[in-house]
């Protein structure tokens, strides 16, 4: 893996970015907190993912899926008190604190998103990048 910048993905990561910071701080309920907040957090990893390394579309997006799926899984232990962040609002709203089987479900549209999109419209393959 070589690190390598494609403004494109990052561009996009950006975009993601903020509207997952309006998402979190203006709807406080509902399907677009929760589960659409969800599905575009994978999609935003994967954006960074694509914008500073050299991985494959397939490598970067099983990454992301498995960076997520072990996040989700380590709500159904005590990882926070482990770690003295239970009362930490930061780390519940990154990390969560919950297991939900929609979190999982969410995550997995996600990906087949991505790699449904990059199959029929991945212009971005590695065109415009930065190698360092």
């Amino acid at each position: 893996m070589k690190l390598q910048f494609n403004k494109y993905y990052l561009a996009l990561a950006h975009f993601i970015f903020l509207l997952e910071l309006a998402i979190a701080f203006i709807i406080k309920t509902g399907f677009i907190r929760y589960t659409l907040g969800d599905y575009l957090v994978v999609i935003l990893l994967y954006a960074i993912f694509r914008g500073c390394t050299s991985l494959s579309v397939r490598a970067s997006a099983f990454a992301v899926l498995f960076i997520a799926y072990g996040i989700e899984l380590l709500q159904l232990t005590s990882f926070l008190a482990y770690f003295n962040l239970q009362n930490s609002t930061v780390a519940k709203l990154i990390l969560g604190s919950t297991f939900q089987l929609g979190d999982l479900v969410a995550y997995t549209l996600g990906i087949i998103t991505i790699l449904i999109f990059e199959h029929y419209y991945g212009i971005y393959k590695n065109t415009n990048t930065v190698e360092v």
